[in-house]
């Protein structure tokens, strides 16, 4: 008998155990705020010594603070990034991310919180220098962006590439004959060329960045939309833009 109660006191000794470590396990996810992004979109989001940085991850850790979490982030595709955030697998995904009408209809966007639009980076010695001059030429983007739908929605002869950089690798090595991508990325990616490219001034379009959120999940969203709202009023975007050299509009 003696030896039954022994056993049994062990096995309630177990279940205990493992149900602190699910509660400990629990609280632990309960405090990180998950987010997916595609290091490839400088000066937004890119890698510095293995570190992803940039202006999107120092406005997601500003918000997470906001929340009273610590921020994880995971660095993936960009399409895998969206994925990740309309299915729930990541709280959300930031990545310089247009909240156009067809995303939405696959997940929730916060507010704005920056204006951006499609430019295109030619070489040096190019004759495109118009969007007009894109005509029969072929033009290389990045796969899953607005810039990659701006181009099939024109009809262009386009290359898709994982990366911006990539993208742009296939300019200089005289594979496409332009490159069509958000206008901060251009300009970031461009300067790398040392003058070999230039960014064109001409705006192919006026779109707007948003955080993507699964669809329905409109309370993770009206909290983050809460913490944008108190970072702006600050001047705390303001600030994290001018870091990185970004135009902003506070209104």
């Amino acid at each position: 008998m003696k030896k039954m109660i022994k056993i049994a006191a062990l096995l309630v000794a177990l279940v205990m155990c493992v149900c602190m470590f699910a509660a400990c396990g629990s609280d632990e996810a309960a405090n990180k705020l998950t987010m997916a992004t595609n290091a490839e979109f400088p000066p937004f989001e890119y890698l510095e010594n293995g570190e992803v940085v940039g202006a999107d991850v120092e406005i997601a850790q500003a918000i997470a603070e906001k929340l009273g979490k610590e921020l994880e982030i995971t660095n993936i595709d960009f399409d895998a990034a969206l994925t990740g955030a309309a299915t729930g697998k990541y709280d959300m995904a930031v990545a310089g991310i247009t909240a156009n009408e067809e995303r939405r209809k696959n997940m929730n966007f916060t507010d704005n919180y920056y204006m951006a639009s499609q430019a295109i980076i030619v070489t040096a010695d190019s004759e495109i220098a118009a969007a007009a001059d894109l005509e029969g030429k072929t033009v290389s983007c990045q796969e899953g962006t607005t810039g990659e739908q701006f181009l099939l929605d024109g009809g262009y002869a386009i290359q898709s590439y994982k990366t911006g950089a990539e993208a742009i690798s296939a300019l200089t090595a005289g594979k496409v004959d332009a490159v069509v991508i958000d206008d901060a990325v251009a300009r970031a990616l461009s300067e790398k060329q040392e003058g070999a490219t230039v960014v064109l001034e001409e705006a192919l379009t006026e779109e707007a960045y948003a955080i993507a959120i699964k669809l329905g999940n409109d309370e993770l969203t009206e909290q983050i939309n809460g913490a944008l709202a108190e970072l702006k009023a600050e001047g705390k975007l303001a600030e994290i833009f001018n870091k990185y050299e970004l135009p902003y509009n506070a209104e």
